[in-house]
């Protein structure tokens, strides 16, 4: 059923509302494979097709999603009226920052799509990696194998025309066993996306036989490893857990819907205040950061955001400074009006939504670190007294505003007198997440940064899972507390 979108925003403009919105999925598709010690435990595919619509009427929003495009004009009307009845109870009218009118189509890279894969052969490289994970010491080995591909059609009352067609695989291998106490030991992969596409080329492309040897020879040192000391020393950040810091306690806290509390009850708010721009040292000058939503190969680049705003490279911290934010057209404008002056020229392209059915917030694009001038791991290693290199994330706990953090990693390395001496076990790192950055001493060449994927990102309620990604080089961070 053809549906004449513009024709039916022009109405709802003619019937009062100041803005609206539509985005049309004609099709989402999304899989998982889940093996465990070589049993498929999990194949689940999911597709769906809707529309979702955004009206704003006297400063409120209504919104209404259908499934039956039959409903359409149904549809529009509820979201309308919807709007009518917010607008009674609305006390800080919506403001929507300024913006071009765009009209364009971002294709996402892909040599080869993964829903055009035979399952027999997915399978059969499923079977192939749990081959290699399947060797002594290993008590269990984990394969999971996510792909997502959408089509969305956007247009709006200001004159947008939008397509995309989003295409990305996820692919995560683990294992693990018990060491000498009786505790619990893990590693896994998640290849990094060193190529400029998101197709199932990434399967045939990486280097599945060193990673997969990597992980069980560096799991087998884990079971008869020391226990990490419980002292103060410096922490060398590997791209496979500085991405994790990097997501909870910058990204996290910079969301600027978040910052203005409308997440308060939902994912919890943030230390972050709006006089903080451009005045808050967040870390020392080694630490520039950027929201980039323009990079090739990762789920955090999208080519328009769901307000219609083309995506941006915006700077979040620069050198240690605090000067921008995760925002939207609704967030950067209130943020102005609160704030009594312009704090940010417009939206930061970053309003996102995860199906048709759910709204747009604020979410993360690519948060990357800049990378630095301070060498190879191996640089920052000989030039470090007492450290401990972390790599895997094992488990997490933050403040409920980002303000202070507690992380555990599968695996850590001791560093004595600039040398490496050695897998220590249960490894975590703690502290205050100001204090933490502005103590950032070192930070990693171009040959150290990896962009690392976030597929399960959730914010909302009703609850949203979000796909991002975060370029980060080696880092490491003096005086930090460990092992508790």
């Amino acid at each position: 059923m053809k549906i004449d979108w513009k024709k039916s925003l022009k109405k709802l403009l003619e019937k009062g509302a100041s803005y609206a919105d539509v985005r049309y999925f004609p099709q989402e598709d999304s899989s998982i494979l889940y093996m465990l010690n070589g049993n498929l435990l999990e194949f689940n595919q999911l597709q769906e097709q809707g529309f979702g619509v955004r009206v704003l009427y006297e400063g409120a929003w209504g919104f209404a999603a259908s499934s039956d495009p039959a409903q359409a004009g149904h549809t529009f009307e509820m979201a309308l009226k919807n709007a009518r009845t917010a607008a009674r109870k609305v006390k800080r009218p919506v403001v929507l920052a300024d913006k071009d009118a765009v009209g364009g189509e971002f294709v996402s890279p892909c040599a080869e799509d993964p829903f055009e894969v035979e399952i027999g052969e997915q399978m059969a490289m499923l079977q192939w990696l749990d081959g290699k994970l399947n060797q002594p010491g290993v008590i269990n080995r984990e394969i999971i194998l996510q792909t997502n591909r959408k089509t969305i059609e956007y247009y709006d009352t200001e004159g947008a025309e939008i397509r995309k067609h989003l295409i990305d695989i996820y692919p995560r291998v683990a294992v693990m066993g018990i060491d000498a106490d009786g505790g619990m030991q893990s590693r896994k992969y998640m290849p990094p996306r060193l190529y400029d596409t998101r197709g199932w080329e990434i399967m045939r492309r990486e280097n599945w036989d060193q990673e997969t040897e990597r992980i069980v020879s560096e799991l087998r040192q884990l079971l008869e490893a020391p226990v990490c000391p419980q002292d103060t020393r410096s922490v060398i950040l590997l791209p496979d857990m500085m991405f994790l810091q990097v997501h909870e306690t910058i990204g996290h806290p910079l969301e600027l819907d978040r910052i203005l509390g409308y997440e308060l009850s939902f994912a919890g708010g943030s230390f972050v205040r709006l006089e903080d721009f451009g005045r808050l040292k967040y870390g020392s000058e080694k630490l520039t950061v950027r929201a980039n939503a323009t990079e090739p190969n990762s789920p955090g680049s999208f080519g328009f955001d769901d307000d219609g705003v083309a995506c941006q490279d915006c700077l979040l911290i620069d050198k240690g400074r605090l000067v921008g934010a995760i925002s939207s057209r609704q967030s950067a404008g209130e943020a102005n009006r609160n704030a009594r002056r312009e704090i940010f020229p417009g939206s930061g392209g970053a309003a996102r939504a995860a199906s048709f059915h759910r709204v747009p917030l604020d979410r993360m694009t690519n948060i990357n670190v800049d990378a630095g001038e301070d060498g190879t791991l191996e640089d920052i290693v000989s030039n470090t007294e007492r450290g401990l290199i972390l790599g895997g994330e094992r488990s997490w706990s933050i403040g409920s505003n980002r303000e202070h953090f507690h992380f555990a990693t599968d695996i850590g390395w001791l560093v004595e007198d600039g040398v490496n001496k050695g897998i220590v076990r249960n490894t975590s790192y703690g502290g205050d997440t100001l204090e933490f950055y502005r103590n950032l001493s070192a930070v990693g060449d171009a040959s150290t940064w990896e962009l690392h994927y976030v597929n399960n990102c959730g914010k909302g309620a009703p609850s949203q899972i979000m796909q991002l990604g975060h370029g980060i080089p080696v880092c490491r961070f003096d005086r930090v507390k460990v092992g508790r």
